[in-house]
């Protein structure tokens, strides 16, 4: 036998080493002209001549950070934020034809009789400004003064699933980099031992569990975008972060042990085929040994005065209320993460509105507010924004059986309401107007990349160049199509 001549598994292996080290030809050279192109973008700062300096990539920033309340499944604007008392004549009478225009509606009410249900519910002037409020938001009335509500905003999706991933996204097509990845990729982190995106869901709501959507990780990834860019999702019971806690057995030092050994491997790796997703994983794992000793302190509340959880109300005490995720915000824009998003489910009230929105008013109103005061309180307000707001709005039409203390409605893209608080944005005012019907816009429309836009340019970025090339095309998070930033509510 010849044992010059290769066995199968040494030909094997030189085949193997053959294709990795001289076989690439071209293909080597292109990855090289890709990853420079990616490098040459990956500090939006440097590519687009801004100055981090300043608080803000392009300008200086009104806002460090962002909370954002997501109310999943489209609370009703009629009973909560736009007043419109004119319409208990119309109770009951088909909506005219003249306000409804044609527009386009779901499949749940297509072809049907559209009758007027206007709001049972009680409305009054709240503080020195006068907001109009709900009775169903007595805590939020309360700090009226330090709210904007945008009663004019507009979406182009009728369903849930495009119209979540649009206003998370800027888009309607999955795939896209969600809000908090976008102010991650272009501001960087505040804090190297938290995520600079966190995400938190409620783990449970009062208005019922019937016609609950499910929520998905797009809305929160970070699409095109590297991905230590994408929210890092925190649980309600157990480990606040899937697999924080070491195995049993594994003590820290053997877990750095560990981790050492495999980033030198990475870092070998990253060495020979230079792809940047490698340096994002031992980047996140390093990040994770971290966040063993950063995240337990982060959600241990033993040291939270009684009085301040007090302000967030009694559900404060229940991990995974959303009032628990208030809390739990304010402590993480405390200690510097970027971007913290709630998101609390049972606002799609198709039938039973009335009762089921009462409860979820609960779930909301004085967590809401308790957030505001809090952050007031300890100066934090000023630098921090707030927003919130569903996916788009209620039809003023009753949807199901009509009666004046029951009553559904359908979704309605074509007007609803949002509110913002702190950096930067103007209190106690509202901006933009609805029709006597809350069907259409009349004055000083906004559209979700007009919101998107002025949360961007509070955080001291200009929407239009923050971008990061994917498929021959400058992505940003407003898209193509003409975004403005609504100067008129800004301080």
């Amino acid at each position: 036998m010849d044992t010059n001549q290769p066995t199968d598994h040494r030909r094997g292996f030189l085949k193997d080493c053959l294709l990795r080290h001289c076989g690439m030809g071209l293909g080597a050279t292109a990855l090289a002209t890709l990853l420079s192109q990616t490098r040459s973008n990956a500090n939006p700062a440097t590519s687009s001549g801004g100055d981090l300096s300043g608080g803000g990539l392009h300008f200086p920033a009104r806002a460090k950070r962002v909370i954002f309340l997501f109310m999943a499944g489209a609370p009703s604007q009629i009973d909560l934020f736009d007043h419109k008392p004119e319409l208990h004549q119309q109770f009951g009478k088909p909506l005219p034809p003249s306000v409804s225009n044609g527009q386009r509606v779901t499949a749940m009410t297509k072809g049907k009789a559209q009758l007027v249900a206007p709001s049972m519910f009680s409305f009054a002037p709240q503080g020195q400004s006068g907001l109009v409020m709900s009775e169903l938001l007595p805590h939020l009335s309360n700090v009226a003064d330090d709210l904007c509500i945008v009663k004019s905003l507009n979406t182009d999706a009728i369903n849930h699933d495009p119209a979540k991933t649009l206003f998370c996204t800027g888009s309607q097509i999955p795939g896209k980099a969600s809000l908090g990845s976008w102010l991650s990729y272009g501001l960087g982190r505040m804090n190297e031992n938290l995520p600079d995106f966190v995400v938190m869901n409620s783990a449970f709501w009062t208005g019922g569990t019937g016609n609950v959507q499910a929520l998905y990780s797009r809305l929160w990834g970070s699409g095109f975008l590297p991905s230590k860019h994408q929210g890092v999702s925190f649980q309600p019971s157990g480990d606040p972060v899937l697999f924080l806690s070491n195995p049993p057995g594994v003590i820290p030092p053997s877990r750095q042990h560990m981790l050492d050994l495999v980033t030198e491997l990475n870092r070998e790796h990253l060495d020979e085929v230079g792809d940047p997703e490698i340096k994002t994983t031992i980047a996140q794992q390093e990040m994770a040994f971290r966040m063993q000793t950063s995240v337990p302190e982060l959600t241990d509340l033993s040291d939270e005065p009684e009085h301040v959880l007090a302000q967030y109300g009694p559900e404060v005490h229940k991990s995974g209320s959303f009032a628990r995720n208030c809390l739990l915000a304010r402590r993480m824009v405390e200690r510097g993460v970027r971007f913290v998003q709630l998101f609390h489910r049972g606002w799609d009230h198709h039938v039973g509105l009335p009762k089921k929105l009462r409860g979820q008013a609960y779930d909301v109103d004085q967590a809401s507010a308790g957030l505001i005061s809090d952050l007031k309180q300890r100066g934090l307000l000023d630098d921090t924004l707030i927003v919130f707001g569903g996916e788009f709005g209620r039809t003023t039409f009753c949807q199901g059986k009509l009666t004046p203390t029951d009553y559904g409605r359908d979704h309605h893209p074509r007007c609803f309401s949002v509110w913002m608080a702190g950096g930067g944005i103007k209190g106690g005012m509202a901006y933009g107007q609805t029709d006597e019907f809350s069907y259409n816009i009349v004055e000083d429309p906004v559209h979700i990349r007009d919101l998107n836009a002025t949360i961007l340019h509070q955080l001291g970025i200009d929407h239009r160049r923050l971008t990061f090339p994917f498929r021959g095309l400058d992505q940003r998070l407003t898209g193509v199509e003409e975004a403005h930033v609504v100067k008129d509510i800004l301080t």
